[in-house]
């Protein structure tokens, strides 16, 4: 009878800082092979993302196996719990927010859209460049996400008459404020989800961060698109558009539905321009005067165009609404999924030899952003089916082929993110990254200055903040609990380094010189760009170390 207990302590693990020799640095540095693979298949191997995660994620079950001492079922199991989570909800959402767009698209009412945006500004095409950039990209980031804010204003702004190269510059530029809450915040959520720290917690502290550069992103768009001259015409506008912009990011990201922080803020920035110009004339050139279309947009026209951020505004004010008996979040509640992953609870084992709670797998069903958007996506279809003409169709087979469509399109990315939360996982519960992040707390509160840079790295190679946070956000809470720095402040850091990493992504960059139909123009896009990302960079630094010490404390929820 005795081979039973053997057996039974044979299958349990407990991952171990010290593995490797008893050494730290040695089984921290051995940690980090799989991230070097990673970044080396994706950058001097030019493999795909999704090629370079699936060698990475087998460099990291060799590691956790062979070096961490990890069974070799245990770290299987491992893979397939974070290739579920990659799927629900981190895909889940992302797919339900880009069908959501895709709605307006084959409905005709985006074009609609993008003319109300057009045609603000009184003739001057730089307030157009400066609202299409920052507002209609931060509303397209919010929703889309994954290059199309970049895409689709940088053909909006060449349309307006903004030379190809300066136009890709200023769309790159401005696609840095909003891409920490992009995609319905699923940077913050998976975060959030990979810690422990609730998502709201980290979107707090966040939104106490990127305001700072949404303040200022506007007076630079305006810099870049007419230099000097701009800035000095039309600073008041830049200046209102940036504070209203940064002020409703503020608020929503700890007040509100965090993933909605950038629906709310653009729609308020590019409100307090409209209302400014009714008030402010500004001093435009000839040579800065744009083009009016020839045919006026309704009042009804536009208010369909942009019913569907309204909707989903209410729709997910509704389900965080609890005022007196009716609570919301607990009615939603109520089909929660709470699985303990089958095989690795319970052999997976914390430190004081308790089962591991990131063995448990959960999933909000009916309050999850992406149930939250499929319903918001419905009624809006309803809405359109009710109005529509020959001019703007919709019937329920087109919203169930823009469905379709919208997952063929995503299959790659889909597969992409899910085996980069694989290889989170595995790295989590092998000890890996609790080893690496134990390694660098060494450093102290100095870490609280470099932390920013992790998710700028991470962004700037997969150019995608979730894909930096799968990678790097619970080696920043393991850094800031050994450091004794927040930990919060640090997940909410790395989120926040890599707004501006998304400026000098390859991904983001071939998009752009696509987009402006300069194939090959890369090199030239990321000398214009790579000063200003870096110069944000070292802005983040000095705000999160500021904010780990009294100096800065009091910005902190």
């Amino acid at each position: 009878m005795a081979p039973a207990p053997l057996a039974a302590l044979a299958a349990a693990y407990t991952p171990d800082t010290t593995a490797v020799g008893g050494s730290l640095a040695g089984t921290a540095l051995l940690g980090l092979v799989p991230l070097a693979t990673f970044f080396l298949l994706l950058m001097w191997a030019k493999r795909s993302a999704l090629q370079s995660a699936v060698g990475a994620l087998a460099v990291a079950l060799l590691v956790g196996v062979v070096g961490m001492g990890m069974p070799v079922r245990l770290g299987l199991l491992s893979a397939s719990q974070g290739l579920v989570f990659g799927l629900f909800p981190v895909m889940l959402i992302v797919v339900a927010a880009i069908w959501f767009y895709e709605l307006t698209v084959v409905s005709n009412r985006f074009e609609d859209l993008r003319r109300s945006f057009s045609a603000v500004g009184r003739g001057d095409l730089r307030v157009q460049a400066m609202l299409i950039a920052f507002c209609f990209g931060g509303l397209l980031e919010a929703l889309a996400g994954f290059g199309a804010p970049v895409a689709i204003t940088a053909a909006m702004l060449m349309a307006l008459g903004l030379p190809p190269l300066r136009a890709a510059v200023t769309v790159l530029v401005a696609n840095t404020a909003p891409v920490a809450f992009g995609a319905m915040a699923i940077p913050i959520t998976t975060a959030g989800n990979l810690t422990g720290i609730p998502p709201e917690e980290i979107a707090a502290v966040v939104g106490r961060q990127s305001p700072v550069l949404a303040l200022f992103v506007p007076l630079l768009l305006l810099f870049l698109v007419d230099g000097t001259r701009g800035v000095r015409q039309l600073w008041p506008i830049a200046l209102v558009t940036g504070a209203v912009f940064a002020v409703a990011q503020f608020w929503c990201s700890a007040h509100f539905a965090y993933e909605l922080t950038d629906v709310v803020a653009a729609l308020a920035g590019f409100a307090a321009a409209v209302l400014m110009l009714r008030f402010w004339k500004p001093t435009t050139p000839e040579d800065q005067r744009s083009q009016v279309e020839a045919e006026p947009l309704t009042a009804r026209r536009v208010n369909l165009a942009v019913l569907p951020y309204v909707l989903v505004i209410l729709v997910f004010a509704l389900a965080k609404l609890n005022l007196g008996g009716l609570d919301m979040p607990k009615l939603l509640g109520v089909w929660n999924i709470e699985l303990r992953w089958p095989g690795l609870y319970g052999a997976l084992l914390a430190p004081d030899g308790s089962p591991a709670g990131s063995a448990v797998y959960k999933l909000d069903v009916l309050g999850n952003p992406g149930t939250l958007l499929i319903v918001s996506g419905l009624l809006v279809t309803l809405v359109y089916r009710l109005t529509r003409d020959e001019r703007f169709p919709m019937t329920g087979r087109m919203a169930l082929g823009a469905a379709g469509h919208t997952l063929a399109n995503m299959k790659v990315s889909i597969a992409t993110v899910a085996t980069v939360l694989s290889l989170s996982y595995v790295m989590n519960q092998s000890g890996q990254t609790v080893a690496i992040g134990t390694w660098l707390a060494a450093a102290g509160g100095i870490f609280a200055l470099l932390s920013p840079s992790l998710g700028w790295l991470g962004t700037a190679v997969t150019g995608s903040d979730t894909s930096a946070n799968a990678l790097f956000a619970t080696l920043q809470q393991t850094a800031g609990q050994k450091a004794g720095i927040d930990p919060t402040l640090l997940v909410a850091a790395n989120t926040s380094g890599g707004v501006v990493g998304k400026l000098v992504s390859p991904q983001n960059l071939t998009i752009a010189a696509t987009a402006v139909e300069q194939p090959g123009s890369e090199r030239v896009l990321l000398r214009k760009v790579a000063g200003y990302s870096l110069a944000m960079l070292v802005v983040l630094c000095a705000l999160v170390y500021l904010q780990s010490l009294p100096a800065l404390a009091w910005m902190l929820p």
